[in-house]
């Protein structure tokens, strides 16, 4: 792939690594890339960072035609740079793509025009403990015209936003709602993909959690409403009397690469990993006999995230006297150590800048 670089004449002064927070800071640059049904992709190009211009009746603005993914680059001890699975971002991408009808992007592709805008910007992958540069490649369409169809033209475009550490007061576990009204997902429907729509539709189930003191929501299945499915915008594992369980992939759940690592690892190790139907009448009992030994979101943001509430129609349950449990600390250190190179990658994860 040709990729044509137009580098700034007004590069950014770089921020202070200490107060970075996430996604509010944009590096000098970004990659776009044009197709057509015609004529496929074409114009790959890196151009210095700023608006993209819309005709008012593309397809993203009227019918949601949009998918992302979110990935992050990281600077190890000797200064070079590192991608954490970035094919299988790549490939997440594609089968988001693939079920709005919109076009797939070569996974080589994906991963080539990443590792050349990464490059590029590349001072802008921040030193500093635990900090990392967001990738938020996204695909969407841009047929000038209104009407319901499949997408005929199409823009693939990645930005890049250095971020600061996750837990910078340390890992705390957060308190977590379960939500009995809204639905996220339903299978056969968008839950698998990481579309634009699906995170719009969470935030009014989020807000009442929050205006309740909670951190985010933990969803139940779109057709019984019994069936535990994700938390906010994290999957979600449990440890039930030594067993970890984590809802299966029906359709209706997001594949999370951190998901899929942190599976691969136990595994690995030795755990029993579960991926099945989690009842929310079990996931309560194994609450109220005291079985349920950590519960912990997973993401890419996070790594892991300790649950140390759950709350069901307003009746509250600690987990693990409200710390973070040794599993959930186990799975971050092991992670972030291969993330930022600190330890051997066994598992063939790391991408080389």
């Amino acid at each position: 792939m040709n990729i044509s670089i137009t580098k700034t004449l007004t590069p950014k002064e770089k921020p202070d690594e200490n107060g970075l927070g996430f996604g509010q800071i944009f590096t000098d640059h970004m990659f776009l890339m044009d197709w057509s049904a015609d004529e496929g992709w074409k114009d790959a190009r890196i151009v210095p960072f700023g608006p993209i211009p819309l005709h008012p009746s593309s397809t993203v603005l009227h019918y949601g035609a949009e998918v992302f993914e979110g990935m992050k680059a990281y600077r190890i001890a000797d200064g070079s740079i590192q991608l954490f699975r970035p094919y299988d971002n790549a490939q997440r991408l594609n089968d988001s793509a693939e079920r709005l009808c919109m076009p797939e992007v070569p996974t080589e592709m994906f991963v080539e025009a990443v590792k050349a805008l990464v490059k590029l910007d590349e001072e802008w992958v921040p030193h500093a403990e635990g900090t990392s540069l967001y990738i938020r490649p996204f695909l969407f369409g841009n047929d000038e015209v209104l009407g319901v169809h499949t997408v005929h033209h199409a823009v693939f475009a990645i930005i890049c936003s250095p971020s600061g550490s996750y837990y910078p007061e340390g890992i705390n576990p957060v308190r977590i709602m379960i939500e009995d009204e809204d639905v996220r997902a339903v299978r056969g429907g968008t839950g698998y993909t990481k579309c634009g729509g699906n995170y719009a539709a969470s935030t009014r189930a989020a807000e009442r959690a929050g205006q309740k003191g909670y951190t985010q929501v933990l969803w139940l299945d779109g057709v019984e409403r019994k069936y535990i499915e994700e938390v906010g915008a994290m999957n979600v594992m449990f440890k039930i009397a030594g067993e970890v369980v984590t809802p299966e992939l029906s359709g209706s759940i997001l594949p999370g690469v951190t998901r899929r690592s942190c599976v691969e690892l136990l595994r690995s190790e030795g755990y029993k990993v579960s991926e099945r139907k989690l009842s929310v009448d079990e996931l309560l009992k194994a609450m109220e006999d005291g079985t349920l030994e950590e519960a912990w979101g997973t993401g890419t943001a996070a790594v892991v995230s300790p649950i140390g509430e759950l709350c069901y129609k307003d009746k509250k349950y600690t987990v693990n006297n409200f710390e973070i449990g040794p599993v959930t600390q186990h799975l971050y250190d092991e992670l972030t150590a291969i993330q930022w190179g600190k330890t051997e990658d066994r598992f063939g994860w790391i991408e080389k800048l």
